[in-house]
């Protein structure tokens, strides 16, 4: 058996190496170090393909740490999490270090794992002699070289990530992303929630060249306006109140490499402003500076929201939506792939066996068929979510059954009139129930998740339709709201 990759984590803080650790020894042997002598010492001693290493370590900065490593251990790809005291270190260190990634915390589980399962990809890549990769180019594609712990099948970066057939509505999606990333060019992706944008921003990234760089992620909708202003744009000390040190912005971080601006649409028109003015200058004003910097940063944003129905409405600038929508990409719902649900049902029944260290050994053909007659208004995330919970509720590692799906997906085994139905579960009062639940997740994922919208569309009062919205076990979404 195939050794997995070795990362090596540099991090003081005991609670928080526990937490990386945890996520990562899915897929890698993970070896530890709490300061820059104690890394050293790991590196001379082992072989690493992958250093994860926090912005702040005792008796040295990881800043010089990781130039040290450039020069002494030029292999490891190296990665950093930001979001510590170093503030003006951090930019140098994403060039000067040969930073692959930048990390932000608060991170989240699989976002890191995708992360760190790339960056040992790389390393392996990067080991191939130069011949040899050049043969490798000439006869065809890249294979991925990194062997996934209890999985057979390879992990794959960029636009290999993203599962779809040739017929699929997303082929031609994927056209329009290649193109994109050849070309230093603002892409707005829209789509529903779930849809896939960020791996798609990623892989967008990747394959752009600005690879070698920083990709960096902020949520836009997450943060009141002045948080938002000092995650993206950093902050003096004594800006404002709870800033108790510099901190950098992200796109200081991201600089020379991509930003990921998800849920642009949520954000206020003053914000709207500042954005604006970095895009439009290239430079940035950190909260409480004096002077600008001035930042080369690629801009790659996200809505689930219409946003040319927003700038109508007023709600958004229509000078910013022409900044941003440079090369717009629509992501297609899963509803309307369901040719592509099989694949990536298999593909996340993958991590899901990593994740739980099962060996379940596929799907019954009926279970695949009931996936993809299903509408998904949760999209991937939704089918995601459902495969976790028939692992969870299987009793061994055969081909997952049909009843083990959730009610709403079984309902759907009747939808085409010529299979039987459970008695119990389809009662003309189920049938109205489940008639009701998609019809309503329709038009919050349609008005994106507007309740007095939807509700004055489905003739219901607010109060009503929240109701039924708690009844059926409906997410409004991060977007929602009552105005």
């Amino acid at each position: 058996m195939v050794a997995p990759p070795t990362v090596l984590v540099v991090d003081d803080e005991g609670r928080s190496f526990a937490a990386l650790r945890d996520v990562l020894a899915r897929d890698f042997a993970v070896i530890g170090a709490r300061d820059a002598a104690e890394a050293e010492a790991r590196l001379r001693g082992e072989a690493v393909q992958v250093i994860l290493c926090d912005q702040n370590l005792p008796g040295a900065c990881g800043i010089a740490f990781l130039r040290r490593v450039r020069t002494l251990w030029p292999g490891p790809v190296r990665m950093i999490i930001a979001g510590t005291d170093d503030a003006e270190g951090t930019v140098a260190c994403v060039g000067e270090a040969g930073i692959h990634e930048s990390i932000s915390r608060p991170w989240h589980p699989e976002r890191l794992l995708r992360s760190v399962r790339a960056a040992a990809e790389l390393f392996q890549i990067q080991s191939i002699p130069a011949t040899a990769l050049t043969a490798r180019r000439a006869s065809g594609p890249l294979p991925c070289l990194l062997p996934a712990r209890g999985q057979a099948g390879p992990l794959l970066s960029g636009f290999g990530r993203i599962v779809h057939e040739p017929s699929s509505p997303v082929a031609a999606v994927l056209g329009l992303a290649r193109r994109a990333a050849e070309y230093d060019i603002s892409v707005l992706i829209t789509g529903a929630s779930g849809t896939g944008k960020e791996l798609l921003a990623r892989a967008i990234h990747d394959a752009s060249a600005r690879a070698g760089r920083a990709f960096v992620v902020e949520n836009c909708g997450a943060l009141p306006d002045e948080l938002l202003e000092s995650e993206l744009f950093g902050c003096k000390k004594g800006a404002f109140t709870g800033a108790h040190q510099d901190r950098i912005g992200l796109f200081e971080v991201a600089d020379g490499g991509t930003i990921f601006l998800d849920e642009i649409g949520e954000t206020s028109p003053s914000f709207q402003v500042k954005l604006l003015r970095v895009l439009q200058e290239g430079e940035i004003r950190p909260l409480g500076a004096q002077r600008p910097r001035r930042v080369n940063v690629r801009v790659v944003s996200a809505t689930n929201r219409d946003l040319m129905a927003e700038v109508e409405a007023g709600r958004f600038r229509r000078d910013l939506y022409y900044r941003l929508a440079a090369f717009p990409i629509h992501l297609p719902p899963l509803r309307d792939r369901p040719m592509d649900i099989p694949a990536i049902a298999e593909r996340i029944l993958g991590e899901v066996n990593r994740a739980f260290h099962r060996r379940v050994a596929g799907f019954a053909p009926q279970t695949l068929e009931l996936l993809a007659r299903h509408a998904w208004p949760g999209n991937v995330r939704e089918l995601h979510n459902e495969i976790q919970r028939m692992v969870a509720l299987s009793e061994d590692d055969a081909p997952l059954p049909a009843h083990l799906l959730s009610p709403a997906i079984l309902a759907d085994r009747c939808a085409g009139g010529d299979r039987p139905c459970a008695p119990a579960a389809r009662t003309l009062k189920d049938r109205v129930e489940e008639l009701e639940r998609r019809v309503i997740a329709e038009a919050m994922e349609r008005l994106g998740g507007n309740v007095s919208h939807v509700a004055g569309e489905l003739g219901l009062s607010r109060v009503g339709l929240r109701s039924k919205i708690e009844r059926h076990g409906l997410r409004r979404g991060a977007g929602a709201t009552d105005a």
